[in-house]
């Protein structure tokens, strides 16, 4: 593959995405270190943009969650289409947006899979291996590029801090079993984590050769090794996933069956006067099967490879002025059995200024120009600001322009249910936001507020969005680009820290869009949560030497009945042997995420977590 040389370039770059932070042991937080800034600000008030924090590092609480996919659900504006529970084949979308309008990073390198948004969270690392993630809410393309139009997830790694050992070991019904794994260990010039994850299901259909049994398989090692005194640590990850799954009514009344492989390798490097440089690799087969019991009938089988580089640099150039500028440059590739062979590659650059007043006023601006094989390119400028206005109450508002191209199946694909379209044109949006965060005066915990209360009301209008649409019910579906989309909505969020160690999390997102033109019948754009409200709370009792979370969601996608989901977990937090118990849909209710595939009722899976530090 050939990159474009003629790379002129300006963007608001997210560098600080991919700082490296020791694994925290806090509660999840609803404000950090703002990781969509060029530079962090420290105060985690000073946020221009809607951005949560989810820990996923803290060993005592992790037995408390399956896979990422349970973090992501404490975020009311991320909606998870799930095929499949422990994220087997999960969609995920932000403010509404289509599946493939999300962005997933790993230490801000792209995650994205170029055949199809469907495989965007079939993630090449547990969630043990991060310490964090990092959910931005709306436009996030002047940040990284193509798909952050509603938004990005990154998931954040760091440094291992002490030699140490976890196997978790469950299993419950529908067959289900689970076996998690973590090995760190510290010496003066190496840190290095090894992490797995083994979660596996019978199904629950029906007893039989296509059930919709599941083995996910996810092993990641992530090292620090220090090379040279001059130099920051040289952060090497490697990640490698297995998942095979029966995809029973994914596709239509068929009996499908699926298998997805990953393999993913990054390094990471600081260099001397601020500068940073990445290089990440990643290549993915899927394997797919229309119908089990006539395997020739109709069968798919693609290879896709993603390479991206980048070099940039963030400097304070003035009193409250810093800057962050840098270039990249990525390509992808497939080889396929009904897609063909295709490739393509791209460059960016970008550049950011941002100001800050101390305790009052915070601006940054900035812009990002995409240069495609054409030639082409796309520019992606943005702007977000915040305002202190006293008394604990702070204003803030943003502004962005994002952008997507097509995946490889959008273009190309073919099969008796669903028909692509070579001639599509990149999506773009324009998304604004405006909102107030209050933190009044009560005190606080853990170098935490004891309240803090914020609303942010977007819109999201698109252009040449692109969707799978017919007009009669016998006829497959046509991608096709729709002339123009809107989405308005408002989400809100209530976090109450009765103590440092109890966290209570109100949150809820309403959104509204223009229904679909007459007698059309929409597959993606215009299947959207409509609502998503939840309940979260997760507390640690050092003296029971427990934890336990509890969370109740109501979901209600567009002109369909809302239905609830309930969680249940508790842990033991201490001792060499801790056991656990987790229950999923406790109420037990009859539901689908998408039309036509039904999902396992209650799931309640128990074992024991054996663990081991060096002190």
């Amino acid at each position: 593959m050939k990159i474009d040389t003629a790379i002129l370039l300006l963007l608001i770059g997210a560098s600080a995405w991919a700082q490296q932070t020791p694994r925290p042991t806090a509660l999840p937080q609803t404000a950090s270190v703002v990781s969509t800034e060029p530079l962090p600000l420290n105060a985690p008030d000073a946020v221009d943009r809607s951005v949560r924090t989810l820990d996923t590092g803290d060993p005592a609480t992790q037995p408390l969650f399956q896979s990422t996919v349970d973090f992501l659900r404490l975020d009311s504006s991320v909606t998870l289409i799930e095929r499949g529970p422990a994220g087997v084949q999960a969609d995920v979308s932000i403010r509404g947006t289509t599946f493939e309008q999300t962005l997933v990073l790993v230490d801000g390198l792209r995650l994205n899979d170029p055949e199809t948004g469907h495989l965007n969270l079939d993630l090449p690392i547990p969630f043990e291996a991060a310490a964090r993630i990092d959910v931005l809410h709306g436009s996030g393309s002047t940040f990284f590029g193509s798909d952050a139009i509603g938004g990005a997830i990154n998931l954040i790694t760091a440094a291992p801090v002490r030699t140490s050992g976890t196997l978790r070991l469950g299993g419950g019904n529908l067959g289900s079993t689970e076996q998690h794994l973590e090995l760190a260990g510290v010496t003066s010039r190496l840190a290095a984590t090894l992490t797995g994850a083994r979660d596996t299901s019978d199904g629950f259909l029906y007893a039989g050769q296509n059930d919709r049994g599941y083995h996910a398989n996810v092993l990641a090692l992530d090292s620090f090794l220090t090379v040279a005194k001059a130099l920051a640590p040289t952060e090497v990850l490697l990640g490698a996933s297995d998942r095979p799954y029966g995809a029973n009514l994914f596709y239509g009344p068929y009996e499908s069956s699926e298998r997805t492989k990953g393999w993913f390798a990054a390094v990471r490097q600081p260099l001397p006067a601020n500068f940073f440089a990445d290089f990440a690799f990643r290549r993915h087969t899927d394997l797919f099967v229309l119908e089990v019991f006539n395997p020739a009938l109709y069968e798919n089988n693609h290879v896709d490879s993603l390479w991206q580089t980048d070099l940039r640099r963030a400097q304070t150039v003035a009193h409250r002025f810093d800057l962050a500028y840098g270039l990249e440059a990525d390509g992808d590739a497939i080889r396929s059995s009904n897609l063909g062979r295709h490739a393509r590659n791209q460059g960016a650059g970008y550049a950011n200024i941002s100001f800050h007043s101390l305790k009052r006023l915070t601006f940054s601006a900035g812009a990002r120009e995409e240069i495609f094989r054409g030639p082409a390119s796309v520019f992606s400028p943005s702007a977000s600001a915040g305002f202190f206005l006293g008394h604990g109450l702070r204003a803030h508002a943003a502004a962005g322009r994002g952008f997507r191209l097509p995946t490889y199946v959008d273009l190309f694909y073919s099969d008796p249910t669903t028909i692509g379209n070579p001639t599509l044109k990149p999506e773009t949006s324009q998304s604004y936001e405006g909102g107030l965060d209050w933190v009044p005066a009560l005190g606080s915990v853990a170098n935490q507020p004891r309240l803090r209360l914020s609303a942010t009301g977007f819109t999201l209008r698109q252009t040449n969005a692109i969707d799978y649409s017919k007009d009669s019910l016998s006829a497959p579906y046509q991608a096709t680009n729709v002339g123009h989309l809107a989405y308005s909505g408002v989400q809100s969020l209530v976090t109450i820290r009765p103590s440092a160690t109890q966290t209570l999390d109100f949150g809820e997102t309403f959104l509204h869009a223009a229904p679909p033109p007459s007698g059309l019948i929409s597959e993606y754009a215009y299947n959207y949560a409509s609502q998503n409200a939840s309940f979260a709370w997760q507390g640690i009792f050092p003296s029971a030497q427990l934890a336990a979370r509890t969370q109740v969601s109501v979901i209600q996608q567009a002109g369909r009945t809302a239905y609830p989901l309930w969680t249940v977990a508790l842990t033991r937090t201490q001792g060499r042997i801790r056991p656990y118990v987790r229950a999923d849909d406790l109420a037990n209710i009859s539901y689908q995420e998408l039309p036509g595939v039904p999902l396992p009722g209650r799931t309640i899976l128990a074992g024991i977590t054996l663990t081991w530090a060096e002190r």
